[in-house]
């Protein structure tokens, strides 16, 4: 096992290191190729994604209310390992973060004055635009989350077998997760999360970037983006070496607490009304059009096309690439939880507070240029998106002071997802060990540093998009191939229990 350990991490390492340098070495090729990886791998494999999204759904909604639901994520005797408070803080500033921020007034608002169907600027397109944002942040990415935590929760407390993502495969593969099969699962997951995670932080540190431009002037170039990275991650290896236990779960709880003072403040002084109406009507306009939305490929309609690759696509492959680190962090945090539990704090919870979220956020930004017709709003998130928050609060009191805040936030989600994800990715490669080694995790947080690095050089978001989608186009398919294993272990796991049951003479109901 030792040796076989050391493969997964050596490998993953010259891996990464390959990959930044021949990211540095051909920085403007992969700018210029980007759109052309792009269309081809949306044309090809955009069916993937979007089955993928919507089965894992229905998967986790089944186990939830099933026979399985009992099941406990670990012995039955063992209890949570954190308070609910705090597990649910950990799950969503790991699973979410960066991206809520940045996307906070923009998405909503992108969506309203170039919807996917129908004419911009309209009150349907206000519609569709929060149903739309509801679709990218509800039930999909956090089943992607779930089923795979739920996965590594299971196999890894109630199994035995080691913390890493190819154990979620031992139905199929049996003792083969061991060897090179199992091996190469798990550095090819470990490459795909680097990078994920690198373009969460691409997305903060461009952020705080045009924060600190709009309040102190400060020039909004690549040089500074790339100091404010390298800031964010000396505090995140910070945080890390500190353990799970008081780094991640302080600042989890810190940056909840931010975020609900943050929303209350715009709730407060904005059109509180509004906001409850856009939030009751939104969620029920989701769930109504959930199924088709989620198979929506419009074949005949060039440019909804278009538009479903540059949104809905982008969207499944960045959660993807999140999903084995963010799971796996999750399933961590989540022993001595039943499965029903665990599928409706992790599928339900974030979901809804997502929907609170943009309902504050993007229902009033949408409502200060429909109803209030201040469209130079829009005309500020159409030419820089990175913008679009600070824009939104300089129509409330204390906007510098609020600015700060989402700055704050910002670098403090930047902090937790990077600590996250460098626990995780020093855990799958270590062998699986729960509590891997500092240095383990400082390594991984210099391979994400570089990650971030060379995207915010390449091109910032735009080449993140592309590379994201390029890289997770086969991790799609084994999603599916992993929802069969893991049904396929609860099965046999009720058929044992029915056994052991029939020995001592039970009944089972």
């Amino acid at each position: 096992m030792i040796i076989k350990q050391h493969i997964v991490l050596r490998v993953s390492i010259i891996i990464s290191c390959c990959l930044i340098v021949l990211g540095l070495l051909f920085r403007n090729w992969l700018e210029k190729m980007a759109p052309t990886f792009l269309s081809f791998n949306v044309n090809y494999f955009g069916v993937f994604y979007l089955f993928a999204g919507f089965i894992v759904v229905g998967i986790c909604a089944y186990l939830a209310f099933s026979k399985f639901g009992n099941i406990k994520l670990g012995k039955d005797t063992e209890k949570p390992e954190f308070s609910t408070v705090s597990w649910i803080s950990m799950l969503f500033a790991a699973g979410m973060a960066i991206g809520l921020v940045f996307w906070a007034t923009a998405e909503p608002i992108t969506h309203y004055l170039y919807p996917p169907q129908g004419e911009g600027s309209t009150a349907e397109s206000a519609d569709t635009a929060i149903k739309y944002t509801f679709f990218h942040w509800g039930l999909q990415p956090w089943g992607l989350y779930g089923i795979i935590g739920l996965g590594m929760a299971y196999f890894q407390f109630r199994k035995g077998l080691p913390a890493r993502f190819s154990s979620i495969f031992y139905p199929l593969l049996k003792e083969r997760i061991y060897g090179p099969i199992g091996n190469a699962i798990d550095i090819f997951v470990i490459i795909i999360s680097a990078i994920g995670l690198a373009n969460s932080f691409g997305l903060g540190a461009l952020q705080i970037s045009e924060g600190a431009n709009i309040l102190w002037g400060l020039s909004n170039t690549t040089a500074v983006s790339i100091v404010i990275i390298i800031i964010g991650t000396i505090l995140f290896m910070t945080s890390a070496v500190t353990g799970l236990k008081r780094g991640i779960k302080y600042l989890s709880n810190f940056n909840m607490i931010l975020a609900i003072l943050i929303t209350l403040f715009i709730f407060g002084f904005g059109p509180a009304k509004h906001i409850i109406d856009v939030f009751i009507t939104g969620t029920g306009s989701y769930l109504n059009d959930f199924l088709s939305m989620s198979t929506r490929l419009a074949p005949f309609n060039s440019e909804e096309q278009n538009w479903i690759s540059n949104w809905t696509v982008f969207y499944l492959a960045w959660w993807l690439s999140c999903a084995p680190f963010v799971g796996a962090f999750i399933a961590r945090v989540s022993r001595g939880r039943t499965i029903k539990e665990f599928v409706l704090a992790v599928l339900v919870v974030p979901s809804l507070m997502c929907f609170v979220w943009f309902s504050v956020f993007g229902g009033t930004g949408i409502y200060l240029i429909h109803e209030l017709g201040n469209t130079v709003l829009g005309d500020i998130v159409s030419s820089n998106v990175t913008s679009a928050l600070f824009a939104f609060l300089d129509y409330f009191p204390m906007s510098s002071f609020t600015s700060i805040l989402v700055m704050l936030l910002s670098l403090v989600f930047f902090i937790t997802q990077a600590d996250s994800g460098a626990f995780v990715l020093a855990m799958f490669s270590s062998g699986g060990s729960l509590n891997p080694p500092n240095r383990i995790k400082l390594i991984w947080g210099g391979v994400l540093f570089s990650y971030a690095i060379i995207l915010v050089i390449a091109g910032g978001l735009e080449t993140a998009k592309s590379v994201l989608i390029v890289f997770t186009s086969p991790l799609a398919l084994l999603i599916l191939i992993m929802c069969y294993a893991i049904l396929k272990g609860l099965m046999k796991d009720e058929s044992e229990i029915k056994s052991e049951y029939a020995e001592d003479g039970k009944e089972v109901s």
